[in-house]
């Protein structure tokens, strides 16, 4: 029972929209109405900034760390990933939003970084090498989701196992992506430091 109440408090964590609240908070408006309409760190960066997106990425990494915690505290490394899996899953279907809410990426370095920080620098040194070079956040995000379960399985099967689900969960997240990667229209980065 106590492993069923870990994950659905955890899914709760993971679907508070800190995009959505932070950027009411600042004046904003509502983050759905406009440019792409995700709530995520990149569409904060359209309304808001650089610095703006940077917070609500930490924030949405900080709820997913959380869940990791909690999990690991109730059943070690392997349940931590799954309640990590849990808050992706709450930050991509919030029941507070209809279930209409972000991509997971945040969350999923959250979750990374809680099981093993040496996963996310690896991680993370892809995703900046990738998005940087290309100029195409998405492209470096399709490599991290490739990776992760590999990386998860030289941790431990358990933790390969949620690792795999996570990666296997964030690309369907960006499947219009890849769609238009794979298309050649995907859109880059645009680096706006305030707004």
């Amino acid at each position: 029972m106590v492993y069923v109440i870990g994950l659905i408090i955890s899914y709760l964590l993971g679907s508070v929209p800190m995009g959505i609240l932070l950027t009411k908070m600042m004046g904003k408006g509502d983050l759905r109405k406009v440019g792409s309409g995700n709530i995520g760190a990149t569409n904060v960066m359209r309304v808001g900034g650089l610095r703006m997106a940077g917070l609500v990425w930490l924030l949405d990494m900080a709820k997913a760390i959380v869940a990791v915690f909690l999990g690991k505290w109730i059943g070690g490394d392997a349940f931590g990933a799954w309640c990590g899996f849990a808050a992706i899953v709450g930050h991509c279907y919030p029941v507070w939003l209809g279930f209409k809410g972000g991509k997971g990426i945040s969350s999923l370095f959250g979750v990374i970084l809680a099981i093993s920080p040496m996963t996310f620098a690896v991680c993370g040194v892809e995703w900046l090498l990738v998005a940087l070079s290309s100029g195409i956040s998405s492209l470096g995000a399709v490599v991290v989701f490739c990776l992760l379960p590999i990386l998860g399985f030289a941790i431990s099967v358990n933790v390969g196992w949620a690792f795999l689900a996570i990666g296997m969960l964030c690309m369907w997240r960006h499947r219009e992506n890849i769609k238009r990667l794979l298309g050649g229209a995907e859109s880059k980065i645009e680096w706006k430091w305030k707004k």
